[in-house]
């Protein structure tokens, strides 16, 4: 399952994905974490320090990497200069598996340690110097977007993603690439506000939306933001000494956290494990999006028709990764 965080800044994006990213590991299960936000702070929430997380390899600085692999042997793609971040795989194409050693594991994916040996750590990279006034941070997440593409995650396989700020994920088909996005919203008008504001756009889209209250103190933060989300509240996060701690680098062990949050997170695993994978759909939008990109600006600046690239006989999915192997 590809689970995105997303929500206002400030809202706990970051500390519900490690959360979610924690209890998942726990329970045994294989995870990718992907920092996809411009402030790129998962790393240190899942216990890197400060040195360490910033030695974490970008992904965005081995695109070039990235694209030669998943290019494979697909006629349709001439080179991996022609490849842009929506390029969807098709026949020839490598496509990829959640838990499997290959080239963009071994490129960009940290594992990491202890009570989290389950999981992959990888970076989209933050802003440079190099960036500033030229280049927007989407530029950034178009390795993970292409990751995305031509992944096939299987049962009790989880990818989660935090992601940028507010409605910014719309700046490119990323948004679509996910089983369920949960939105992180604080009982406040404005965190509120980002959560219809998202939905109103993701609408059309067919996208699964869900809601994680975070920093709810009480019984009226809890009818506030059932008034104003309705049944797409799924789990409530309160108070935490334990992420207090960890917050302060204090490692207290994933054990002591408190039992109503344990409980929340095991309720969003649920509400996760229940949406279907439609590959039928996720083939579709990459579809969809890839097209929109070639006509707004990708024939223009790779000088090829990018349309070219898609294969009308492939549905992304297991069965696809079969005959692939």
């Amino acid at each position: 399952m590809r689970i995105a965080l997303v929500g206002k800044g400030g809202s706990g994006k970051t500390t519900v994905s490690a959360l979610l990213i924690r209890h998942l590991a726990a329970g045994g299960r294989p995870v990718v974490a992907v920092d996809a936000d411009i402030n790129q702070h998962l790393g240190v929430a899942l216990g890197l320090s400060e040195d360490q997380a910033a030695a974490l390899t970008p992904m965005s600085a081995r695109l070039s990497e990235i694209k030669d692999h998943l290019r494979g042997d697909n006629p349709r793609i001439s080179g991996s200069e022609s490849m842009v971040k929506t390029t969807p795989p098709g026949r020839g194409s490598r496509l990829l598996r959640l838990e499997e050693e290959n080239a963009v594991h071994s490129l960009c994916a940290t594992r990491l340690a202890g009570d989290l040996e389950n999981v992959r750590l990888m970076v989209t990279g933050g802003f440079e110097e190099k960036d500033l006034g030229v280049s927007c941070y989407h530029s950034k997440v178009g390795a993970a977007e292409l990751y995305l593409n031509h992944l096939v995650d299987g049962p009790d396989e989880y990818l989660v993603m935090d992601m940028t700020a507010g409605a910014d994920a719309f700046a490119s088909g990323l948004f679509t690439r996910f089983d369920l996005t949960c939105l992180v919203v604080e009982p406040t008008r404005k965190s509120v506000s980002v959560y219809q504001q998202y939905r109103e756009y993701a609408k059309e889209y067919d996208v699964t939306i869900r809601v994680v209250g975070n920093k709810v103190t009480g019984p009226e933060d809890l009818a506030y933001l059932r008034e104003h989300t309705g049944t797409d509240l799924v789990a409530c996060l309160g108070a935490s000494a334990y992420v207090r701690a960890q917050e302060q680098g204090r490692d207290k062990g994933f054990d002591t956290l408190e039992p109503a949050n344990r409980t929340a997170l095991a309720r969003l695993q649920m509400e996760a494990d229940a949406v279907p994978q439609d590959w039928a759909k996720f083939t579709r939008q990459a579809i969809h999006f890839h097209l929109k990109n070639a006509q707004a600006w990708g024939d223009r600046a790779t000088g090829v028709d990018l349309g070219a690239q898609v294969d009308p006989d492939f549905i992304m999915g297991p069965e696809a990764f079969a005959e692939q192997s």
